[in-house]
């Protein structure tokens, strides 16, 4: 039986087709029309359907550059379902360099969106009605925020077993079990039974090769666990086992000052230990800052600047740090290793 063709904002796409859609959106202030456009791959054979977003913050870049790399892999004709790739959702605040939209407003506070809402609901709205409803599974791509750089692992619900048995696909060594908020997608697309992971890697306003390459590398191997694509014959592709933090905490600054790091991301720290020093630009004071429990860095903040309460480290805490962070460092040497770009 040959499939239904997908209908999306007055487009059609047959079976075996590829179309980029430009959705339209609420125009900028100077009255110019602009659109979020959407790479739509309709696969000839059935199989679900998938949509992988970057940029809901639009300062956000590694996402892009993963749906860039992903829409234009060669195994992708072959396709079974549906992929709905969308590089910036974010289009005002990605040509703004910025994570929120014009009015400062984070879009992913405002899912689902609402019509005659603000600018934020509007735009919500139009990722969620035309894209995220006719999904069943979903991978939302971001990075650190503010000047702070995250190690690529996973958050998501994953005491849910179809959502802990894609985060396992997509193979990335570290994973957070964090409530949804309110107004997110996340939160959004799990209310209607969606399936969700949300992939953090990376800094914003930077490509980050690494990041990317997990990127591309996580995506195509849920798309595999869930039938979509088959594994290229010699595939050196090679499962990475998961570790889930049952708690995580964030080390504030306990003064103002310039901080000097002394352990990376990606280390394991131990309760007490000096995570590095805030310094007194003129010399007069210096203060250590100590890990409050035992876990893995897994974002941190990379300027120097800091001030008294700001959130300096994020930690997550495993029952085998030691096999956490051996995986942290044995995810970097095979993703730098694989071939992810055919």
């Amino acid at each position: 039986m040959t499939r239904a063709s997908v209908e999306i904002a007055g487009h059609t796409v047959a079976p075996g087709q590829r179309k980029t859609i430009i959705l339209p959106v609420p125009d900028t202030s100077l009255r110019q029309g602009t659109g979020m456009p959407v790479h739509v791959l309709h696969g000839r054979r059935e199989g679900p359907s998938i949509f992988v977003t970057g940029a809901i913050h639009g300062d956000e870049l590694n996402g892009i550059e993963v749906v860039r790399r992903l829409i234009n892999l060669k195994r992708l004709k072959s396709l079974a379902g549906t992929l709905y790739a969308v590089p910036v959702v974010n289009i005002y605040g990605f040509t703004s360099n910025t994570r929120y939209l014009p009015d400062r407003r984070d879009l992913n506070r405002f899912f689902p969106g609402k019509a005659g809402g603000s600018l934020a609901s509007e735009l919500a709205k139009v990722l969620f009605e035309n894209v995220v409803e006719r999904c069943q599974y979903g991978i939302d791509l971001h990075t650190g925020s503010n000047h702070r750089h995250n190690l690529p692992h996973l958050r998501g619900n994953m005491e849910d077993e179809v959502v802990l048995g894609m985060a396992e696909a997509f193979g990335a060594p570290l994973a957070l079990t964090v409530s949804g908020t309110e107004g997110t997608l996340r939160y959004a697309a799990e209310e209607l039974g969606i399936n969700i992971l949300l992939f953090e890697a990376g800094e914003a306003l930077r490509f980050d090769e690494f990041s990317i390459r997990a990127g591309v590398r996580g995506v195509t191997s849920v798309m595999e666990h869930l039938n979509m694509l088959t594994r290229k014959k010699g595939s050196r592709k090679r499962k990475m086992p998961m570790q889930v933090a049952h708690d995580r905490t964030w080390c504030r600054a306990n003064a103002s000052g310039l901080f000097r790091a002394k352990v990376k991301v990606g280390q394991r720290v131990s309760k007490g230990e000096p995570l590095g020093t805030i310094f007194d630009p003129y010399g007069a004071y210096q203060t250590i800052l100590e890990a409050p429990k035992d876990g893995v860095v897994i974002g941190a903040q990379s300027l120097p600047t800091v001030y008294k309460g700001d959130a300096i480290m994020h930690i997550a805490c495993f029952e085998a740090l030691a096999k956490a962070e051996a995986l942290v460092d044995k995810f970097s040497e095979i993703v730098m290793d694989e071939d992810v770009v055919s």
